[in-house]
């Protein structure tokens, strides 16, 4: 059995509206627009979507500073399939995903980068498991981190251990952004409407049959990414504070072992003087004891200030993304 989806029959499925939405946040992306475009245009035309009918291009602008914006409108007036969401200043890629699939009007939704590590080659397969095979989600991952830095690399694997051992939601190592989904799928998204945003903690949570789909790391088809070693290491606190409270009970166990052993220290001592007489020597063994327990205390008090400032970004209710303009 082919794993593409029949044109025929999917056009006969879907006689009227948009069958697929493609979503594609983007932040300073002005040399790889036209090039992801093209090639994604060719795998529409396969599809026979090729008219604004049948498909749409949903562009978020994340407060570039670049010419990004103005590619994405050169995109609009030649191909009235294309549609953006300029933002009035960079809200994260996690706001400009929601975004996305806010405003995606097809029956099925792509979320792609823009960099083409995501290959819209895929994009048939995915439509065939979601039509054809019953599944409401297709889902991709990278089998291997090929051209990635070493380092990078390392801490991305301790990562996902670190999730898949604290959360309660499977987070796949490799997991990317890149998936189809239909339209209920995307509503449950949707319908979290939390700040503090960890999209591949979010499409797991919500559950539904989901197909995986695995390949080569790809590198970026032209430009660099905007993701350093700090702002991945701050996204990976947004995915464990969001999806696990077992660092609070760590917290609290780690307090427990230090009061029990602190405990025995004493009952050592007092036994000590009341045996020997003499009393305690060494300030600095005392002074380490001290500073020990004292960091103990700041990062337990540091990691209850985590979860706190969350909660404080919660009740203010601010809206997730603000839109300059939009077509």
């Amino acid at each position: 059995m082919s794993d593409e989806v029949n044109i025929t029959e999917l056009q006969g499925k879907y006689p009227d509206g948009i069958v697929l939405s493609i979503v594609v946040p983007c932040f300073n992306e002005e040399e790889v627009l036209n090039i992801f475009y093209e090639e994604t245009g060719k795998v529409l035309q396969q599809l026979g979507l090729q008219d604004e009918q049948r498909a749409e291009f949903i562009f978020v602008d994340d407060g570039s500073c670049d010419k990004t914006l103005q590619v994405i409108k050169q995109l609009r007036n030649k191909d009235k399939r294309v549609h953006y969401v300029s933002f009035s200043r960079n809200f994260g890629k996690e706001a400009a995903l929601y975004a996305g699939l806010c405003n995606a009007r097809g029956f099925y939704t792509a979320v792609m980068d823009a960099d083409l590590q995501d290959p819209p080659a895929l994009l048939p397969q995915m439509l065939h498991a979601l039509i054809n095979e019953g599944y409401d989600c297709a889902a991709s991952k990278r089998s291997t981190r090929k051209n990635e830095p070493v380092i990078r690399s390392f801490f991305a694997r301790k990562f996902y251990k670190t999730m898949q051992g604290l959360s309660d939601v499977p987070v796949v190592d490799g997991a990317r952004d890149f998936r189809l989904m239909n339209k209920k799928y995307r509503e449950s998204v949707i319908a979290l409407k939390e700040k503090n945003r960890f999209t591949k903690g979010i499409f797991p949570w919500v559950g539904f049959n989901t197909k995986w789909f695995s390949y080569e790391n790809i590198e970026r088809a032209a430009g660099k990414t905007h993701w350093s070693f700090w702002k991945l290491f701050l996204y990976a606190i947004d995915g464990i504070v969001g999806f696990s409270t077992k660092p609070l009970a760590s917290a609290a166990i780690l307090g427990f072992c230090g009061t029990f052993i602190s405990l025995l220290f004493i009952i050592f001592i007092v036994i000590r003087k009341i045996i020997f007489g003499d009393p305690v020597q060494g300030w600095a063994s005392l002074v380490c004891i001290v500073i020990f327990l004292g960091s103990m205390q700041l990062f337990c008090m540091g990691i209850l200030g985590v979860y706190i400032a969350k909660i404080y970004i919660e009740v203010k209710n601010r809206p997730i993304y603000i839109a300059k303009e939009q077509e």
